[in-house]
């Protein structure tokens, strides 16, 4: 059998402050060939050029990474301001109506740090556009200092809910994860449940609860060193089995067809 494809929605990176180019980074498709087991496909965030009907029967899953960008305030009832941050309007344009097809065709789908708040987003809920700021909380940015190995340590524990995918996946009711965001979750969308919150209260996993399919979103970069972190890890695999499963799917239908 085929590997499964996995779509990985595109972000606009300004190259040089010259020319933009459309891309990934390297460390979400090493994650999906490695852990999931399955063949990244970078889709091209281009609303209006690319439309769902070409997108979805090209892939088995699709990963919504992170991004330095954030989910437009008017896609969840807010009006924008300075300290809203920089947009992409095209990768909303292509992942928010992308994430609704999924959950309703039930097609596996997995959300990373933005990505996860796309999903809730998506589905009808809300963001904190700084976190930081909300009394109780504490500042989960990217440390400004520092190099890469720096900036992506594990710095917080998120504990699963008891019973919850998240604990029978990983069997770890507390786990640590690296932390690298302004914004979060606020108000969870319909049919969601919240699958692990960091320490101080801080949502950072959710499943969508009648999907047919895989269908995770995750606030912390689950690509990072996921082969040491027994959640991370697990997650991948899951999403990969789902995405063989939808492969197999679509395969058996295509013989039966003929």
């Amino acid at each position: 059998m085929r590997k499964p494809i996995v779509g990985v929605l595109a972000n606009a990176h300004l190259i040089n402050d010259q020319y933009w180019i459309q891309g990934s980074s390297r460390m979400n498709v090493e994650a999906i060939a490695d852990a999931a087991d399955a063949m990244p496909l970078i889709i091209p965030s281009l609303p209006g050029r690319l439309e769902l009907d070409d997108i979805l029967p090209a892939c088995d899953g699709f990963l919504l990474t992170g991004g330095r960008p954030n989910v437009h305030p008017e896609e969840y009832g807010h009006k924008p301001t300075a300290a809203h941050g920089d947009f992409d309007r095209d990768r909303d344009g292509i992942a928010l109506p992308l994430i609704r097809s999924c959950v309703e065709r039930g097609q596996p789908i997995l959300g990373v740090c933005r990505g996860f708040q796309e999903f809730n987003v998506a589905m009808g809920g809300t963001l904190h556009y700084r976190v930081h700021q909300v009394d109780g909380f504490n500042d989960h940015r990217m440390p400004r200092e520092g190099d890469i190995e720096h900036k992506f340590s594990e710095r917080h524990i998120v504990v699963t809910l008891e019973n919850g995918q998240f604990h029978r996946l990983c069997g770890q009711r507390e786990v640590m994860v690296n932390s690298l965001h302004a914004q979060a979750v606020k108000e969870v969308a319909p049919e969601f449940e919240i699958e692990c919150v960091s320490i101080d209260g801080v949502i950072e996993g959710i499943s969508h609860t009648s999907s047919k399919a895989f269908c995770v979103g995750v606030q912390w970069h689950a690509e990072w060193r996921f082969e040491n972190n027994v959640l991370s890890d697990a997650l991948w695999k899951a999403f990969g089995n789902a995405c063989r499963e939808r492969a197999g799917e679509r395969t058996g239908n295509r013989v039966a067809a003929e």
